[in-house]
């Protein structure tokens, strides 16, 4: 394998993950796969900035040994203490107990915590720099991106942003590391959305403080913890993420995710309804069966999309569970303001409906209409679902006009 290098003397030495299914032991990363990117910069003074996790040590390990042998290193940069970036650590220290762990204060009691680690420790401040030869590394605290901890490492001699977890995405590397590599982005930034929904978006309005306190860097590169390094266009991956930090808040942009759920088909009947008048309302609706499809695929849908049409039946009087649960992950992750309309069908008890106007509102979602039925869809019912979903589609395209 050739030496992956950022610029002449700072590599990337991460490793890539494709055993774990559940990052977080939350979200489904199978097939799919993780980076662990990790950087040295081989300097007068020696640096490794973030780390991996402790499955990987070996191969971790082995990587930084091309660059540099480990007994050499000077500093060791935690910008995150997560272990999918510091799980290594120990065992990095009882190999070379003399580096310097650089982090900020509330980093300091997780070194404890985590792994017993209380000395070579040195407290950054907000702007301090730390000159290692030929690199000036310049530090900021961007706290709850997405711990309270952590902070970022700015190279001011190349203009290199090691962004740890901001910036970041699912996606193992495919044999490239720099996004300038790839023709195609769609699927890391598919990907990435997944990633900012699961991970990030809960602490949105930290993310755009983040944004606007880096703003005023001359930012060359950003090498972000998981994913691509974005060497050509830093800035394309900076307005992703600002654009979806905003949806959170403002509501997202003109489009409609419908989800559903239904126990003996009657939901699912009206669905087919909705989703028609949807349609010729001006509108493709993403839609996504609450029951089989994971949380982890519906929120980039529900974080990016304006509308939502909430399908489900009455359950033991109250929701169908699948859809609390959805609608519980939304509130978790902050994603407020949708323009909302319910459908569903209960047998000896309505009490669905009741439940999301509950739910909705703790979350600013306006919902417009709601619509219930006992039993089976009729054809009236079928024309009422219809006109329901056009009314919606109709609504949303008129926002945005």
């Amino acid at each position: 394998m050739n030496d992956v290098r950022l610029k002449d003397d700072i590599f990337w030495v991460g490793v890539n993950d494709r055993t774990t299914d559940l990052f977080e032991g939350l979200w489904p990363i199978d097939g799919v796969g993780i980076s662990y990117n990790s950087y040295v910069i081989k300097d007068q003074k020696n640096v490794l900035v973030d780390l991996s996790r402790g499955f990987k040590t070996d191969e971790f390990f082995d990587q930084i040994s091309r660059i540099i042998d480990l007994s050499q290193l000077d500093y060791v940069i935690v910008n995150h203490m997560e272990p999918d970036h510091t799980g290594v650590l120990r065992t990095l220290r009882m190999i070379n107990d003399r580096f310097e762990i650089i982090c900020t204060q509330k980093a300091v009691k997780m070194l404890q915590d985590y792994y017993g680690i209380n000395h070579n420790v040195r407290v950054i401040n907000e702007g301090e720099v730390i000159d290692t030869g030929n690199h000036q590394l310049q530090f900021f605290n961007v706290p709850f991106v997405h711990w309270p901890e952590t902070m970022v490492t700015f190279d001011k001699s190349t203009g290199i942003l090691f962004s740890c977890d901001a910036f970041g995405g699912y996606g193992a590397l495919q044999g490239a590391f720099f996004e300038d590599e790839y023709g195609d982005l769609s699927y890391y930034e598919k990907e990435s959305l997944r990633y900012y929904a699961n991970i990030v978006a809960k602490f949105s309005t930290p993310v755009l403080n983040a944004i606007s306190k880096l703003g005023g860097l001359d930012i060359s590169m950003i090498a972000p913890s998981h994913g691509l390094i974005w060497r050509k266009d830093p800035g394309r991956i900076v307005e992703l993420y600002k654009k979806w930090a905003q949806s959170c808040t403002t509501g997202g942009d003109k489009g409609i995710t419908l989800l559903y759920g239904s126990m003996y088909g009657n939901t699912e009947a009206m669905m087919n309804a909705v989703a028609q008048g949807i349609s010729d309302g001006g509108l493709t609706p993403e839609i996504f069966d609450v029951a089989r499809t994971h949380s982890s695929y519906i929120l980039p849908f529900l974080l990016k999309n304006k509308g939502v049409v909430i399908g489900a039946p009455t359950y033991e009087v109250s929701l169908f569970p699948y859809m609390q649960q959805i609608l519980e992950k939304a509130s978790l992750k902050n994603i407020r303001n949708k323009k909302a309309v319910y459908f569903g069908s209960y047998g000896w008890s309505k009490g669905a409906f009741k439940k999301v106007q509950q739910m909705t509102s703790e979350i600013q979602w306006e919902i417009t209409e709601g619509l219930e039925f006992p039993g089976k869809v009729t054809p009236e019912l079928f024309n009422s679902g219809y006109e329901l979903g056009k009314r919606f589609a109709t609504d949303i395209v008129n926002l945005f006009s």
